[in-house]
């Protein structure tokens, strides 16, 4: 038996996706092989280590802004994982806002761009990517509680930095690049 879509989990109808079936023409049939391609573009907090050397699909054939949405896309089937990548792609530097809003809304995917988003701002409140993106895609519905990851699948916790000291610090997940290292008080 196939595992739900993300859309059947979040109460809608899965969609026939013109960027699923882009990514299935390159060669990226499946999930893993999204995943593989996010890890191969500086994801490297989800390797499995089997990941071939060489990108399995340049750049100029399927953006990262591509790459998130195919990642984040509700016509996949439900996979956590793939959803973390799909998060940590979509703020990879040079991601265009207003194209990941319009493919977001293509994909009929508004709604887990949304959830990630609004962890992203409410993580990297000084970064200005995030309300950005949220000001370029509609408003939603309310999604069924537990389907889509808690904000804190999205980053990295901890308690000391070197240079920094001890406190609560959150390392928004990204590919490659320096990490945006946020401060909370307690």
């Amino acid at each position: 038996m196939e595992a739900p879509t993300l859309a059947r989990k979040l109460g809608t109808t899965t969609h026939l996706s013109a960027l699923l079936h882009k990514a299935s023409r390159l060669g990226l049939r499946t999930p893993r092989d999204l995943e593989t391609l996010a890890v191969q573009r500086g994801c490297r907090h989800y390797a499995q280590g089997d990941e071939p050397a060489g990108e399995l699909v340049p750049r100029a054939c399927f953006s990262d802004e591509e790459l998130a949405v195919a990642l984040l896309n509700v016509a996949l089937p439900y996979a956590p994982r793939a959803i973390r990548c799909g998060a940590a792609m979509l703020s990879a530097p040079g991601n265009e806002p207003r194209r990941l809003a319009w493919l977001a809304r293509l994909e009929r995917s508004e709604i887990v761009l949304r959830h990630v988003a609004e962890a992203g701002r409410k993580f990297e409140p000084g970064h200005a990517f995030w309300p950005e993106l949220l000001a370029l895609l509609p408003a939603t519905p309310t999604m069924p509680d537990g389907v889509l990851l808690h904000p804190t699948r999205f980053i990295e916790m901890t308690g000391f930095l070197p240079g920094r000291g001890r406190g609560f610090f959150t390392e928004w997940q990204r590919p490659g690049g320096a990490p945006t290292i946020s401060h909370a008080q307690r």
